[in-house]
């Protein structure tokens, strides 16, 4: 090759490369909170006939966050079952995901507490790491003043980036949170970005936004933890998910649960989903302890 196509060729790479790190730096927060994605999420849990009460939360940082009160009939009852804070993905509220509300709300008795992120729904603010954290912890704070909700056993449920959410939250608060359910979630978004433009390697550094499950969960020693995890996802891979499972070291257990035709958006849809939560949802309740469990393919 000459030299003078050499080092056009060169320049031309550099330039992209740079530019490619560049859009990573200024637009991160509108490619892992899209906006077209935040401005639908507007649904509330009401499809199921779920009775609810809407709370509006004030952040330590004077924003207003909506949190939905899905509780038990009676205070008695409520006080007897345990609490699902759950916590969605980057694309909206986890009303929109009807199903599970009512799977935990009907078939499991449950409470159910449902986030929306700042800039969901009707949440004020601008999504960011930061805060959102701060989202995370006011309501969890509420929920520990909570009259009745504040003596129940409490279970985080998270999936894709509320899988993130969720480790990061008990890996601070561990003491006043009894499970966690995580479902396609990621090690970083460092380790994740490359995986749909793989030069973005090069330029991890330009991330501000990093959500290092790989080390928050590390810090989780007492909790039993449920993975779930699609064999098909397109959007994680689901060796992040096995590395999070291998990383931690719970004295309560951890589950695996695998499902091999289990796409990123539908694996609730999977045999045995949520035949595998109500395990965990009963040994939580009856205090009971959490085997280690793998499926075959854990290894593999």
């Amino acid at each position: 090759m000459p030299l003078t196509t050499y080092l056009i060729v060169s320049a031309v790479s550099a330039a992209f490369l740079l530019g490619s790190g560049t859009l990573l730096y200024i637009f991160q927060t509108e490619l892992l909170y899209p906006i077209r994605y935040r401005k639908k999420s507007r649904q509330i849990p009401t499809q199921e006939g779920i009775p609810f009460r809407e709370e509006t939360l004030i952040t330590k940082d004077n924003f207003k966050i909506k949190t939905y009160i899905c509780k038990r009939s009676t205070d008695e009852e409520a006080s007897q079952r345990p609490t699902i804070l759950a916590l969605p993905g980057n694309r909206g509220n986890i009303g929109q995901r009807s199903i599970i509300v009512s799977k935990f709300y009907y078939d499991f008795k449950c409470n159910i507490v449902l986030l929306s992120y700042r800039g969901y729904g009707h949440s004020e603010g601008k999504p960011t790491e930061k805060g959102i954290r701060i989202d995370v912890q006011t309501c969890l704070d509420y929920i520990k003043r909570h009259s009745v909700l504040k003596n129940t056993k409490l279970i985080i449920y998270g999936r894709s980036l509320g899988g993130a959410v969720a480790i990061d939250l008990v890996s601070k608060n561990e003491e006043k949170i009894d499970a966690m359910i995580v479902e396609n979630t990621f090690l970083s978004i460092p380790k994740l970005l490359p995986t749909f433009f793989s030069p973005l390697r090069y330029f991890t550094f330009f991330c501000s936004q990093i959500w290092p499950s790989e080390k928050s969960i590390c810090n989780i020693h007492r909790i039993p933890i449920l993975f779930l995890s699609s064999d098909k996802d397109e959007l994680v891979p689901k060796e992040h998910m096995k590395e999070l499972y291998n990383l931690t070291n719970t004295q309560r257990g951890k589950i695996w649960k695998n499902f091999p035709n289990g796409h990123h958006a539908n694996t609730i849809n999977q045999p045995g989903y949520f035949e595998t939560i109500e395990k965990i949802l009963k040994c939580v309740v009856n205090n009971e302890e959490i085997e280690f469990i793998e499926d075959q393919n854990l290894s593999q």
